[in-house]
């Protein structure tokens, strides 16, 4: 497991998701030592569109049930069995970098990884590390498991990481356990403040945090588990109908590729129907209001099986899915999103590992438009497809780093206008 988005151990570990942004808007706590028996420091929310020199809305959040509380507008998304590091910077403990990976199976991996999030920790500010940190681990119950005990079950996690993290000189102010809509704390002794069956989560959307996130225009984009859904590939029977169109297109082309000139003609062809498809999805869009489900049924109605096989196959060459990102902003972002997923859910049985690009053009697109918690899913789940993918390892890393996309934005642009395509017309169009 490495740092920044490399590619952790194999295994349900998978890539980290970090992000060290130091923004604005993100928690703060005291950064004081405290040992077992103190209580753990309030830490504050800061929101609002702020402008230069304005102060955003202070939130000051209590105990364990607010910290829960505050985590999916943390991320953007609800985690699903995951570990989350919040790191506190500063002297107030403003929220310099927050990581997510996978909670691994086996107890076995627990020590490393727990060694390797806090070397990762240390890296930030210069390689000072954080002030400290709050942990957050989120599993849900199996079927005839009680929260309760999936709290007990972790408590050995919990506490390598604080250890891990304390032989670096990094507090762990807070370490949470979220299941089964109950939270306990792995710090607290006070059993009033903490009861043994844990505190049920706050009403969703009530909460101040949750009125001041909807003021500032910040959404909450459902579940990590419903995200990913979204980039699942189709089930039967329609996963036989498209394995079969793949097998098919795929015949017809790779004889045509070794051809002189094959492969221009390909990539030409590909970008033609992606840009048809574009257009298709621009004018046909999903019910206003409707639910996700709803909407990826709707655009998954409007693609055949052999146009999917097509551009998934054609996506495949490097110089092609470059070009297809060049649908990255303006009135392209939403359809080329909704697109990139439709393909990557067509990537069925013996195909699985074609969604690398179709997933690294959704991630790309999403980090492009500003949806930052669609491009980490996207992206983390490209690099689960394919590890080895350098165009998602480049983005992944790029995303945890805070850079600019407008850095690439002004790369693809220039490679279109070197080609003498303006405007938003087809990406891959030659000079004539």
């Amino acid at each position: 497991m490495k740092h920044n988005g490399d590619n952790g151990p194999a295994g349900e570990g998978g890539p980290i998701d970090s992000d060290n942004a130091g923004e604005p808007g993100g928690p703060r706590g005291g950064p004081g030592k405290r040992g077992d028996g103190e209580a753990p420091p309030p830490a504050e929310l800061k929101h609002g569109r702020q402008q230069p020199g304005e102060k955003g809305q202070q939130i000051v959040l209590r105990g364990p049930r607010q910290l829960a509380d505050a985590l999916p507008y943390l991320l953007g998304y609800r985690p699903d069995d995951s570990l989350v590091v919040v790191a506190l910077q500063g002297e107030r403990g403003q929220c310099g970098a927050r990581i997510r990976i996978g909670i691994p199976a086996s107890p076995e991996e627990w020590p490393a990884l727990a060694t390797q999030i806090a070397i990762c920790l240390k890296r930030f500010g210069d390689g000072r590390g954080p002030e400290g940190a709050i942990v957050y681990l989120c599993r849900d119950p199996a079927s005839g498991e009680s929260a309760g005990s999936v709290m007990q079950r972790l408590r050995p996690l919990a506490q390598r990481l604080r250890t891990a993290c304390g032989q670096r000189e990094i507090p762990v102010y807070e370490a949470l356990c979220l299941s089964g809509g109950r939270v306990w704390s792995y710090c607290c002794p006070d059993p009033l403040g903490c009861p043994d069956e844990g505190q049920p989560f706050a009403t969703a959307g009530t909460s101040v945090l949750a009125a001041a996130s909807a003021y500032a225009g910040f959404q909450v984009r459902g579940s990590q588990r419903e995200m990913e859904r979204r980039l699942t590939a189709l089930g039967q029977p329609l996963a036989d109908l498209q394995e079969g169109a793949l097998d098919s297109v795929g015949a017809a082309l790779v004889p045509r590729m070794l051809l002189p000139g094959g492969d221009a003609a390909v990539r030409r062809e590909t970008l033609r129907l992606a840009g048809a498809l574009m257009a298709r999805f621009r004018q046909a869009v999903p019910r206003p209001g409707c639910g996700p489900a709803e909407a990826d049924a709707h655009d998954d109605a409007l693609l055949g099986f052999s146009e999917a096989a097509t551009v998934i196959l054609g996506l495949q060459d490097r110089e092609t899915r470059d070009r297809a990102a060049e649908w990255m902003e303006g009135k392209d972002v939403g359809p080329a999103l909704r697109l990139w997923r439709a393909l990557a859910r067509r990537c069925v049985a013996s195909y699985a590992q074609h969604a690398a690009a179709p997933l690294t053009l959704a991630g790309w697109v999403a980090w492009s438009g500003g949806d930052e918690p669609t491009a980490r899913v996207a992206l983390v789940r490209a690099l689960r497809t394919d590890p080895e993918y350098v165009f998602a390892q480049l983005l992944h890393r790029a995303c945890n780093e805070a850079l600019d996309p407008e850095l690439l934005r002004r790369c693809l642009r220039k490679d279109r206008a070197d080609r003498g395509t303006g405007g938003t017309g087809t990406p891959g169009a030659d000079r004539a």
